[in-house]
Protein backbone atom coordinates (compact mmCIF):
# COMPACT_ATOMS: atom_id res chain seq x y z
CA UNK A 1 0.00 0.00 0.00
CA UNK A 2 1.32 3.40 -0.52
CA UNK A 3 1.54 6.24 1.34
CA UNK A 4 0.60 9.88 0.20
CA UNK A 5 3.81 11.95 -0.52
CA UNK A 6 2.32 15.22 -0.42
CA UNK A 7 3.54 16.36 2.73
CA UNK A 8 6.98 14.98 2.25
CA UNK A 9 7.51 16.71 -1.18
CA UNK A 10 5.40 20.06 -1.25
CA UNK A 11 7.19 20.95 -4.71
CA UNK A 12 4.40 18.99 -6.50
CA UNK A 13 1.87 21.22 -7.29
CA UNK A 14 4.42 23.43 -8.98
CA UNK A 15 4.37 24.71 -12.57
CA UNK A 16 7.54 23.33 -14.40
CA UNK A 17 9.08 22.08 -16.71
CA UNK A 18 9.93 18.65 -14.69
CA UNK A 19 13.29 16.20 -15.50
CA UNK A 20 11.75 12.81 -14.35
CA UNK A 21 14.81 10.41 -13.90
CA UNK A 22 14.09 6.87 -12.97
CA UNK A 23 17.21 4.55 -13.91
CA UNK A 24 19.31 1.39 -12.65
CA UNK A 25 21.92 2.96 -10.40
CA UNK A 26 24.19 -0.18 -9.89
CA UNK A 27 27.74 -0.15 -10.11
CA UNK A 28 29.15 -1.72 -13.17
CA UNK A 29 31.81 -4.87 -13.74
CA UNK A 30 35.24 -3.70 -15.43
CA UNK A 31 33.82 -6.22 -18.37
CA UNK A 32 30.81 -3.85 -18.99
CA UNK A 33 32.02 -0.43 -17.92
CA UNK A 34 28.38 0.65 -17.36
CA UNK A 35 27.08 2.87 -14.70
CA UNK A 36 29.12 5.43 -13.24
CA UNK A 37 31.17 6.35 -16.05
CA UNK A 38 28.44 6.75 -18.68
CA UNK A 39 25.11 6.89 -17.16
CA UNK A 40 25.48 10.82 -16.26
CA UNK A 41 26.23 11.35 -20.10
CA UNK A 42 23.49 9.30 -20.79
CA UNK A 43 21.29 11.16 -18.62
CA UNK A 44 22.25 14.24 -19.58
CA UNK A 45 22.27 13.36 -23.51
CA UNK A 46 18.70 12.14 -23.41
CA UNK A 47 17.35 15.67 -21.02
CA UNK A 48 18.72 17.86 -23.86
CA UNK A 49 17.04 15.78 -26.56
CA UNK A 50 13.98 16.15 -24.54
CA UNK A 51 14.60 19.87 -24.54
CA UNK A 52 15.70 20.04 -21.04
CA UNK A 53 17.30 23.55 -20.09
CA UNK A 54 21.09 23.28 -19.42
CA UNK A 55 20.74 24.17 -16.08
CA UNK A 56 18.41 21.22 -15.82
CA UNK A 57 20.88 19.23 -17.97
CA UNK A 58 23.64 20.06 -15.46
CA UNK A 59 21.85 19.12 -12.34
CA UNK A 60 20.30 15.80 -13.43
CA UNK A 61 24.04 14.90 -14.72
CA UNK A 62 25.42 15.52 -12.12
CA UNK A 63 22.65 13.73 -9.67
CA UNK A 64 22.70 10.19 -12.01
CA UNK A 65 25.73 8.82 -9.80
CA UNK A 66 25.81 5.36 -8.58
CA UNK A 67 25.41 5.24 -4.87
CA UNK A 68 27.97 4.58 -2.64
CA UNK A 69 27.91 1.52 -0.05
CA UNK A 70 24.97 0.34 -2.06
CA UNK A 71 25.13 -3.13 -2.80
CA UNK A 72 23.29 -4.18 -6.26
CA UNK A 73 20.90 -4.32 -7.98
CA UNK A 74 20.21 -0.57 -6.50
CA UNK A 75 18.31 2.33 -8.50
CA UNK A 76 17.58 5.70 -8.51
CA UNK A 77 14.87 7.89 -9.10
CA UNK A 78 14.81 12.17 -8.58
CA UNK A 79 13.20 14.91 -10.19
CA UNK A 80 14.67 18.57 -11.29
CA UNK A 81 13.10 21.52 -11.94
CA UNK A 82 14.58 25.34 -12.56
CA UNK A 83 18.36 23.24 -11.80
CA UNK A 84 18.00 22.03 -8.64
CA UNK A 85 17.06 18.16 -7.49
CA UNK A 86 13.50 18.33 -6.27
CA UNK A 87 13.21 14.51 -4.49
CA UNK A 88 16.40 12.46 -5.13
CA UNK A 89 15.58 8.78 -3.77
CA UNK A 90 17.45 5.71 -3.81
CA UNK A 91 15.58 2.60 -3.94
CA UNK A 92 17.19 -1.07 -3.44
CA UNK A 93 15.69 -3.80 -5.95
CA UNK A 94 15.86 -3.61 -10.30
CA UNK A 95 14.00 -1.17 -12.21
CA UNK A 96 10.07 -1.49 -11.40
CA UNK A 97 9.22 -0.51 -14.69
CA UNK A 98 11.30 0.68 -18.06
CA UNK A 99 13.82 2.92 -17.33
CA UNK A 100 12.13 6.53 -17.66
CA UNK A 101 14.22 9.71 -18.49
CA UNK A 102 11.78 12.57 -19.51
CA UNK A 103 10.81 16.65 -19.26
CA UNK A 104 7.24 17.58 -18.76
CA UNK A 105 5.09 20.17 -17.57
CA UNK A 106 4.63 17.86 -14.23
CA UNK A 107 6.64 15.72 -12.25
CA UNK A 108 5.75 11.57 -12.99
CA UNK A 109 5.56 9.88 -9.73
CA UNK A 110 4.67 6.88 -11.28
CA UNK A 111 7.67 4.99 -11.61
CA UNK A 112 8.63 6.12 -7.86
CA UNK A 113 5.41 4.95 -6.54
CA UNK A 114 5.45 1.63 -8.70
CA UNK A 115 9.01 0.77 -7.48
CA UNK A 116 8.02 1.44 -3.64
CA UNK A 117 4.70 -0.94 -4.42
CA UNK A 118 7.08 -3.82 -5.51
CA UNK A 119 7.39 -5.48 -2.22
CA UNK A 120 5.21 -4.22 0.90
CA UNK A 121 7.07 -2.35 3.89
CA UNK A 122 7.13 -4.24 6.86
CA UNK A 123 8.47 -4.16 10.77
CA UNK A 124 10.30 -7.23 11.93
CA UNK A 125 10.81 -7.40 15.70
CA UNK A 126 12.79 -9.90 17.18
CA UNK A 127 12.30 -10.52 20.89
CA UNK A 128 13.57 -11.53 24.13
CA UNK A 129 12.62 -11.17 27.84
CA UNK A 130 16.03 -8.41 27.89
CA UNK A 131 16.96 -7.83 24.63
CA UNK A 132 14.64 -6.71 21.11
CA UNK A 133 15.44 -5.68 17.80
CA UNK A 134 12.82 -3.89 15.40
CA UNK A 135 13.76 -3.42 11.66
CA UNK A 136 11.57 -1.54 9.18
CA UNK A 137 11.66 -2.34 6.00
CA UNK A 138 10.75 0.11 3.38
CA UNK A 139 10.09 -2.41 0.49
CA UNK A 140 10.84 -1.34 -2.67
CA UNK A 141 13.34 1.61 -2.11
CA UNK A 142 15.49 2.58 0.97
CA UNK A 143 17.41 1.41 3.56
CA UNK A 144 16.56 -0.81 6.63
CA UNK A 145 16.10 0.99 9.84
CA UNK A 146 17.42 -0.92 13.11
CA UNK A 147 16.91 -0.42 16.35
CA UNK A 148 18.60 -2.77 18.78
CA UNK A 149 17.17 -2.50 22.48
CA UNK A 150 18.70 -3.63 25.89
CA UNK A 151 17.01 -3.96 29.15
CA UNK A 152 17.10 -5.11 32.41
CA UNK A 153 18.60 -8.52 32.50
CA UNK A 154 16.97 -9.42 36.43
CA UNK A 155 16.59 -13.47 35.67
CA UNK A 156 14.68 -14.19 38.36
CA UNK A 157 12.69 -17.30 39.03
CA UNK A 158 10.66 -18.98 40.97
CA UNK A 159 11.73 -19.66 44.23
CA UNK A 160 12.30 -23.40 45.12
CA UNK A 161 9.35 -24.64 48.15
CA UNK A 162 6.46 -22.26 47.05
CA UNK A 163 5.01 -19.79 49.36
CA UNK A 164 4.76 -15.96 49.73
CA UNK A 165 8.14 -15.58 48.53
CA UNK A 166 7.81 -17.53 45.36
CA UNK A 167 4.58 -15.20 44.28
CA UNK A 168 6.66 -12.27 45.18
CA UNK A 169 9.96 -12.57 43.05
CA UNK A 170 7.79 -14.33 40.16
CA UNK A 171 5.69 -10.75 40.12
CA UNK A 172 9.07 -9.24 40.33
CA UNK A 173 10.39 -10.46 37.41
CA UNK A 174 7.10 -10.18 34.83
CA UNK A 175 6.99 -6.61 36.00
CA UNK A 176 11.04 -6.58 34.63
CA UNK A 177 10.09 -8.15 31.65
CA UNK A 178 7.25 -6.20 30.91
CA UNK A 179 9.38 -2.63 31.33
CA UNK A 180 11.47 -4.38 28.53
CA UNK A 181 9.06 -4.80 26.26
CA UNK A 182 7.58 -1.18 26.47
CA UNK A 183 10.33 0.27 24.97
CA UNK A 184 9.94 -2.29 21.98
CA UNK A 185 5.97 -1.90 21.48
CA UNK A 186 6.49 1.66 21.47
CA UNK A 187 9.02 1.92 18.85
CA UNK A 188 6.89 -0.46 16.74
CA UNK A 189 3.60 1.83 17.25
CA UNK A 190 5.77 4.64 15.93
CA UNK A 191 6.94 2.78 12.74
CA UNK A 192 2.90 2.01 12.52
CA UNK A 193 1.95 5.80 12.56
CA UNK A 194 4.32 7.06 10.04
CA UNK A 195 5.53 4.25 8.33
CA UNK A 196 2.30 2.50 7.41
CA UNK A 197 3.42 -1.19 7.22
CA UNK A 198 1.54 -3.52 5.99
CA UNK A 199 2.27 -6.05 8.38
CA UNK A 200 3.71 -6.36 11.90
CA UNK A 201 5.64 -9.91 12.53
CA UNK A 202 7.11 -11.05 15.49
CA UNK A 203 9.77 -13.57 16.22
CA UNK A 204 11.35 -14.59 19.72
CA UNK A 205 10.33 -15.52 23.17
CA UNK A 206 6.93 -16.31 23.15
CA UNK A 207 6.47 -15.04 26.22
CA UNK A 208 8.19 -12.01 24.89
CA UNK A 209 6.23 -11.96 22.06
CA UNK A 210 3.28 -11.89 23.97
CA UNK A 211 3.91 -9.57 26.37
CA UNK A 212 4.87 -7.20 22.83
CA UNK A 213 1.50 -7.55 22.36
CA UNK A 214 0.20 -6.68 24.68
CA UNK A 215 1.68 -3.46 24.97
CA UNK A 216 0.80 -2.49 21.11
CA UNK A 217 -1.93 -0.05 20.08
CA UNK A 218 -4.90 -1.54 18.23
CA UNK A 219 -3.81 -0.08 14.95
CA UNK A 220 -0.49 -2.16 15.75
CA UNK A 221 -2.18 -4.94 16.55
CA UNK A 222 -4.08 -5.56 14.06
CA UNK A 223 -0.99 -5.65 11.89
CA UNK A 224 0.87 -8.48 14.04
CA UNK A 225 1.54 -12.07 13.07
CA UNK A 226 3.81 -13.78 15.48
CA UNK A 227 6.06 -16.73 13.46
CA UNK A 228 7.89 -19.71 15.65
CA UNK A 229 11.43 -18.47 15.26
CA UNK A 230 14.20 -17.23 17.77
CA UNK A 231 17.56 -16.19 16.21
CA UNK A 232 18.75 -14.96 19.57
CA UNK A 233 19.18 -18.35 20.74
CA UNK A 234 22.12 -20.46 20.00
CA UNK A 235 22.35 -22.82 17.41
CA UNK A 236 19.12 -20.45 15.68
CA UNK A 237 19.16 -20.86 11.90
CA UNK A 238 19.20 -17.13 10.73
CA UNK A 239 18.09 -18.38 7.14
CA UNK A 240 15.00 -20.13 8.44
CA UNK A 241 13.87 -17.41 10.09
CA UNK A 242 14.85 -14.89 7.56
CA UNK A 243 12.45 -17.34 5.19
CA UNK A 244 9.54 -17.30 7.57
CA UNK A 245 9.79 -13.78 7.31
CA UNK A 246 9.09 -13.65 3.43
CA UNK A 247 6.29 -15.66 3.27
CA UNK A 248 4.13 -14.15 5.85
CA UNK A 249 4.70 -10.63 4.01
CA UNK A 250 4.42 -12.50 0.59
CA UNK A 251 0.66 -13.88 2.76
CA UNK A 252 -0.18 -10.36 3.36
CA UNK A 253 0.65 -8.88 -0.19
CA UNK A 254 -1.68 -11.63 -1.77
CA UNK A 255 -4.39 -11.01 1.11
CA UNK A 256 -4.46 -7.06 0.95
CA UNK A 257 -4.45 -7.12 -2.84
CA UNK A 258 -7.57 -9.91 -2.53
CA UNK A 259 -9.51 -7.44 -0.04
CA UNK A 260 -8.83 -4.29 -2.04
CA UNK A 261 -10.08 -6.32 -5.39
CA UNK A 262 -13.34 -7.70 -3.12
CA UNK A 263 -14.09 -4.24 -1.84
CA UNK A 264 -13.85 -2.55 -4.80
CA UNK A 265 -16.06 -4.99 -6.52
CA UNK A 266 -18.46 -4.85 -3.68
CA UNK A 267 -18.71 -1.01 -3.44
CA UNK A 268 -19.05 -0.73 -7.56
CA UNK A 269 -22.00 -2.97 -7.35
CA UNK A 270 -23.46 -0.73 -4.77
CA UNK A 271 -22.79 2.26 -6.85
CA UNK A 272 -20.44 3.77 -4.19
CA UNK A 273 -17.27 3.43 -6.47
CA UNK A 274 -15.94 5.27 -9.62
CA UNK A 275 -15.39 2.74 -12.37
CA UNK A 276 -13.76 4.29 -15.44
CA UNK A 277 -11.04 6.84 -16.37
CA UNK A 278 -13.86 9.86 -16.35
CA UNK A 279 -15.88 9.05 -13.11
CA UNK A 280 -12.22 8.56 -11.86
CA UNK A 281 -11.44 11.71 -13.02
CA UNK A 282 -14.67 13.64 -11.83
CA UNK A 283 -14.17 12.10 -8.32
CA UNK A 284 -10.22 13.19 -7.99
CA UNK A 285 -11.79 16.89 -8.80
CA UNK A 286 -14.23 16.52 -5.73
CA UNK A 287 -11.32 15.17 -3.33
CA UNK A 288 -13.53 12.11 -3.28
CA UNK A 289 -11.10 9.72 -3.85
CA UNK A 290 -9.70 7.56 -0.71
CA UNK A 291 -7.95 4.79 -2.96
CA UNK A 292 -6.93 5.34 -6.69
CA UNK A 293 -6.46 1.70 -8.01
CA UNK A 294 -5.33 1.88 -11.97
CA UNK A 295 -3.29 -0.60 -14.58
CA UNK A 296 -1.15 2.71 -15.69
CA UNK A 297 0.32 0.56 -18.87
CA UNK A 298 -3.83 0.10 -19.85
CA UNK A 299 -4.17 4.11 -19.28
CA UNK A 300 -1.02 5.06 -21.33
CA UNK A 301 -1.34 6.96 -24.22
CA UNK A 302 -4.08 8.67 -22.94
CA UNK A 303 -4.01 12.33 -21.93
CA UNK A 304 -5.28 14.20 -19.04
CA UNK A 305 -4.92 18.10 -18.44
CA UNK A 306 -2.52 18.83 -15.15
CA UNK A 307 -3.50 21.73 -13.18
CA UNK A 308 -1.58 24.27 -10.98
CA UNK A 309 -4.40 24.46 -8.41
CA UNK A 310 -7.52 22.26 -7.25
CA UNK A 311 -9.23 20.37 -8.68
CA UNK A 312 -5.59 19.46 -10.07
CA UNK A 313 -6.66 17.45 -13.27
CA UNK A 314 -9.31 17.79 -15.69
CA UNK A 315 -10.20 16.10 -18.99
CA UNK A 316 -10.44 18.78 -20.75
CA UNK A 317 -9.53 22.30 -20.39
CA UNK A 318 -12.77 23.95 -20.04
CA UNK A 319 -13.20 22.00 -16.69
CA UNK A 320 -10.16 23.84 -15.19
CA UNK A 321 -12.53 25.46 -13.01
CA UNK A 322 -10.64 28.65 -13.11
CA UNK A 323 -7.13 26.88 -12.38
CA UNK A 324 -4.65 27.32 -14.63
CA UNK A 325 -3.45 24.89 -16.80
CA UNK A 326 0.06 23.44 -16.72
CA UNK A 327 -0.52 21.40 -19.75
CA UNK A 328 -1.62 18.39 -21.41
CA UNK A 329 -0.06 15.30 -19.73
CA UNK A 330 0.49 11.27 -19.88
CA UNK A 331 -3.07 10.11 -17.64
CA UNK A 332 -1.20 8.25 -15.54
CA UNK A 333 1.35 10.80 -14.64
CA UNK A 334 -1.55 13.61 -14.06
CA UNK A 335 -3.76 10.97 -11.87
CA UNK A 336 -1.33 9.59 -9.34
CA UNK A 337 -0.24 13.76 -8.92
CA UNK A 338 -3.83 14.54 -8.35
CA UNK A 339 -4.54 11.43 -6.22
CA UNK A 340 -1.31 12.27 -4.00
CA UNK A 341 -2.70 16.36 -3.72
CA UNK A 342 -5.60 14.94 -2.29
CA UNK A 343 -3.95 12.42 0.32
CA UNK A 344 -5.81 9.78 -1.77
CA UNK A 345 -3.94 6.14 -1.45
CA UNK A 346 -2.53 4.89 -4.93
CA UNK A 347 -2.48 1.23 -5.92
CA UNK A 348 -1.67 -0.34 -9.43
CA UNK A 349 -2.97 -3.83 -10.08
CA UNK A 350 -3.92 -4.95 -13.92
CA UNK A 351 -7.38 -3.86 -15.64
CA UNK A 352 -8.43 -7.97 -15.77
CA UNK A 353 -8.86 -7.66 -11.86
CA UNK A 354 -10.71 -4.50 -11.79
CA UNK A 355 -14.45 -4.12 -12.01
CA UNK A 356 -15.77 -4.33 -15.96
CA UNK A 357 -12.39 -4.38 -16.96
CA UNK A 358 -11.86 -1.30 -16.50
CA UNK A 359 -8.26 0.69 -16.54
CA UNK A 360 -8.79 3.20 -13.79
CA UNK A 361 -11.09 3.05 -10.79
CA UNK A 362 -11.62 4.42 -7.27
CA UNK A 363 -12.81 3.65 -3.73
CA UNK A 364 -14.50 6.82 -2.65
CA UNK A 365 -14.38 8.56 0.84
CA UNK A 366 -18.21 9.20 0.14
CA UNK A 367 -20.89 9.00 -2.07
CA UNK A 368 -22.71 11.83 -3.65
CA UNK A 369 -26.42 11.71 -2.70
CA UNK A 370 -28.80 10.61 -5.49
CA UNK A 371 -30.16 13.85 -7.76
CA UNK A 372 -33.36 14.83 -6.08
Amino acid sequence: MIDPLNDKFPALELAGPWCTVYVDASTGTVDTLEAKDVRPGNVSAALEAAGASPEDVAAAGAAATSPAGRPAPVSRFFLVRNGRVELDQVLDGELATTQVIEVGAIPNLVPLLKHRASAMPYVFAEVSRSTASVQFHPGGGGAVVTQEFEGSDDTLTKVPGGGWSQGKYQHRTEEVWRQNTRPVAEAIDDLVRRQQPGVVVLAGDVRACGMVEEELSKASKDLVVTIPSHTFTQGADEEHTEDLVEATVAESEALEVQEVVEHLAEQAGKGNAAVGLGEAVSALQQGQVDTLVLDESAVAGKHLYALAAAPWVAAGSDQAAGAEVLGEVEAPAALVRAALLTDAKVIFLPKAVLPDATEVAALLRWTPAPAQ
